[in-house]
């Protein structure tokens, strides 16, 4: 990735963002687009058709050895040994005083190769947990300043990517699984993974191929999209940012990520994160959906009928696709029970919500 004069990086799609007219804002240490269009209309079109995100932003690093298996299974909270290649899990990583270092994606590409996918924002600070922590005979290399990550998302992904991509089958491709294939005649990782809830792929190509790849992605009928529909996608879909939802002082199990905190192994805070488990935890975490116009918004206080106040919120946003005010945070237990009616404090008003599970798109 390029550097600007002001520090901030460039990935290699910079230029051709520029072209298209984006609003270019600085963002973990990127010129990253936040909207071409505008963020509703960027906003529909994934969740109807189709949307391209550049996210070359995010970090990439390789795992190699015999033992690099014993060092994901120590430094993050699933459960690695189930993963065939070809396949992706969701993980996070402990950081040994319950907090949570970052949430990754581990990809299998062999029983001795690994690649893990990590926040733009934490990649320096991953690198250095990873490598504190490895004990074993592994080869670690950050490879993320090779790689370009394109997300192709959206219900009609498949049928837009197929006749570009000499993988076949892509419609039935397993989520959560990735191979290797050629896209636009351009060597790419395609991986069944994303963001936003809507379907779809990511698409890892070496920076000089990634001009091409985009490009041709445009010309099929994709619509350019930038972080802030990527943010009110994600969030619709339940899914956690991390920064906002998770950092270094929230549990997974507080996070409501026990499905991904598995003990069938020795990990880091495996046994506080199990006594968690057993236990319960003082705060929980979970979503919100205003029952009178009003717009949640990182930080605002969650208060009970009396007023008092009994959590926050991490994240909000009014849904493009609901037409109402949607937002996740934490609550204390009792409180925080599916179907209570809380408030959320917005400026001077107490505006009524109902505590619902996060993620709240109609189950198709």
């Amino acid at each position: 990735m390029n550097a600007t004069n002001d520090s901030l990086n460039q990935t290699s799609l910079y230029e051709n963002h520029l072209r298209l007219g984006a609003k270019m804002v600085a963002f973990t240490g990127f010129e990253m687009p936040v909207s071409y269009a505008g963020l509703t209309e960027e906003h529909h079109a994934v969740r109807n058709a189709c949307g391209v995100f550049d996210v070359s932003h995010m970090g990439e690093f390789r795992l190699r050895g015999t033992e690099a298996l014993q060092l994901i299974q120590w430094i993050t909270s699933n459960d690695a040994a189930t993963l065939a290649p070809g396949q992706v899990q969701y993980s996070c990583m402990p950081n040994g005083r319950g907090g949570i270092v970052d949430d990754l994606l581990v990809y299998c590409v062999s029983t001795e190769e690994y690649m893990l996918v990590v926040n733009a924002s934490n990649r320096t600070k991953d690198w250095n947990w990873i490598t504190s922590q490895n004990r074993w005979d592994v080869t670690l290399d950050d490879e993320s300043d090779l790689w370009s990550l394109i997300a192709v998302q959206g219900p009609e992904a498949a049928a837009l990517l197929q006749p570009f991509s000499d993988l076949p089958g892509l419609q039935e491709m397993k989520y959560y699984t990735f191979s290797h294939g050629h896209v636009f005649g351009q060597h790419a990782i395609i991986s069944a993974t994303g963001y936003t809830g809507a379907g779809g792929f990511e698409l890892y190509v070496r920076n000089e191929s990634a001009a091409e790849v985009w490009e041709g992605l445009l010309a099929a009928g994709a619509t350019p999209c930038g972080l802030g529909a990527r943010d009110t996608l994600r969030l619709e879909a339940g899914f956690c940012l991390y920064g906002n939802d998770i950092d270094e002082t929230t549990s997974p199990i507080e996070a409501g990520l026990g499905w991904i905190t598995k003990f069938s192994n020795d990990f880091v805070d495996r046994d506080f994160l199990e006594a968690q488990k057993k236990d319960g935890t003082a705060l929980i975490f979970r979503g919100f959906k205003m029952l009178e116009r009003g717009i949640p918004r990182q930080g605002y206080p969650i208060e009970n009928t009396a007023g008092e106040t009994i959590g926050r919120i991490t994240s909000g946003t009014q849904s493009p696709t609901l037409g109402m005010g949607i937002a996740m945070g934490y609550i204390d237990r009792e409180s925080g029970k599916l179907g209570k009616e809380v408030h959320i404090r917005i400026r001077k008003n107490a505006v009524p919500a109902v505590v619902v599970r996060p993620g709240f798109l109609p189950k198709k």
